[in-house]
């Protein structure tokens, strides 16, 4: 069974992630959605309400599972027995960030790390720039899942 691990804060899931995860269960037989705890980072969402967004937005995907996890992400691999990471890729910048850590990650174990590009017309969206817009009272509706819509 190919089991890909798609970690992240998802503060909130952006319709960038929904095209990586729905492409990636056409790739992977299991798809873990993995949700990284930082005690360091101040998130705009609760951690439950993050899991939520996620588990409803992929409530007919039997293909993906939600989880939370704090730690390494190859230590989290291990435990799940997946062989893989899977990562979206918006720009060159991430491209450059998101190399690096997969070559260490590939040091310190077997994992591979798979990359997708975002779809051109989700490329442009990160979950920092969706809180902006909220913070502003702007409309995210273009931006992000329904599921995450309910909460705002």
């Amino acid at each position: 069974m190919k089991k890909a691990i798609f970690p992240g804060s998802f503060d909130p899931i952006t319709n960038g992630h929904f095209d990586i995860i729905k492409r990636g269960v056409s790739l992977f037989d299991e798809v873990i959605v993995a949700i990284g705890v930082n005690a360091e980072k101040k998130y705009m969402f609760s951690l439950e309400d993050r899991k939520r967004f996620i588990e409803e937005a992929f409530k007919d995907e039997p293909k993906v599972k939600v989880i939370t996890y704090s730690g390494l992400t190859i230590d989290l691999c291990k435990k799940e027995k997946a062989d893989f990471i899977l990562r979206g890729l918006r720009n060159p910048a991430d491209f450059e960030f998101e190399k690096a850590i997969a070559h260490t990650n590939r040091v310190m174990s077997k994992i591979e790390t798979v990359f997708l590009l975002t779809a051109a017309r989700t490329s442009f969206i990160s979950s920092s720039i969706v809180r902006d817009v909220l913070r502003n009272g702007g409309d995210i509706s273009q931006l992000v899942p329904e599921s995450v819509l309910d909460k705002k």
